[in-house]
């Protein structure tokens, strides 16, 4: 994918960038592997707002992307590479040779017409799955599963992969893109290669509009606040805000606090934080 500029007749599109989408082979989706997608603006289901700053945003579908592959030693043909407005990564639309139809996760190098198969039988090809057991040491895999059979979870976003460092026992042990270096049950299954879409991380919206059109609202500082809104505000003019460090508008610290709970379930699988630290026992 390459990023494409634009001429500068306002001042929003000075420094805006783009995709150029030359890696796109099919503007519309298939028909079979959409759904409506509702719309909650960042709310729950009692409608109270659990997320910030979301709500609007253009209309989109829903692709149905099969992060399980589960269809074992049938050989499938790349039809097609599409964008999904759903996630950073595109994705490919495969045929199976009893003629079933699926998206997966477009890996970089993956092109139309190649061939690519599940199961353990795979070869070890970008766009293939196979289990943590059968993939080499030292081979950069993505969408990877945390819990056997419940689909990709880790390293799915564009540009991503993980490296498979270490088999032994009933655990692989894999490298994060973040550095983090934590256990899988080895028959737990990834798909070989990178992600996709790797210059995604380098364009520059541009303008509020451009971020209206994804479905995010603006946000305002807490420092330009009456006291009553926000823990940062008040004060003559630009003000600091008064307090030792940064904090949400509920008080609570807003960076550096470490929000992991010290005895979460899943801690004794992790070998190497991403900040460098071996977790304690």
């Amino acid at each position: 994918m390459g990023i494409k500029t634009y001429n500068p007749y306002t001042p929003s599109r000075r420094h805006m960038t783009g995709s150029d989408f030359s890696e796109i082979t099919k503007s519309t989706p298939e028909k079979s592997l959409v759904t409506s997608l509702n719309k909650n603006a960042g709310r729950n289901n009692q409608g109270k707002i659990t997320v910030r700053h979301r709500g609007g945003g253009s209309r989109r579908k829903y692709r149905l992307v099969d992060f399980k592959r589960k269809k074992d030693d049938i050989q499938a043909n790349v039809l097609a590479i599409e964008y999904d407005p759903n996630r950073t990564a595109n994705i490919a639309l495969i045929c199976y040779a009893d003629g079933e139809k699926a998206y997966i996760l477009a890996p970089e190098g993956l092109k139309v017409g190649a061939k690519i198969m599940n199961g353990e039988n795979a070869e070890v090809r970008v766009g293939n799955c196979l289990p943590l057991s059968a993939i080499p040491v030292g081979t950069m895999v993505h969408n990877v599963e945390l819990y056997p059979g419940k689909g990709g979870q880790l390293v799915r976003s564009a540009g991503n992969g993980a490296q498979l460092m270490a088999k032994e026992g009933k655990y692989a042990t894999l490298r994060l893109p973040s550095g983090e270096m934590r256990m899988v049950p080895i028959i737990c299954r990834a798909s070989i290669g990178v992600v996709g879409n790797g210059d995604h991380n380098l364009i520059n919206v541009g303008k509020a509009g451009r971020k209206r059109h994804m479905g995010i609202r603006p946000t305002v500082r807490g420092s330009v606040m009456n006291p009553n809104d926000h823990p940062h505000g008040g004060g003559e003019g630009k003000t600091g805000i008064g307090r030792p460090g940064p904090c949400t508008p509920w008080g609570k610290p807003a960076l550096g606090l470490k929000t992991r709970k010290k005895n979460k379930q899943s801690n004794k699988y992790i070998v190497r934080r991403r900040d460098g630290k071996a977790l304690a026992k």
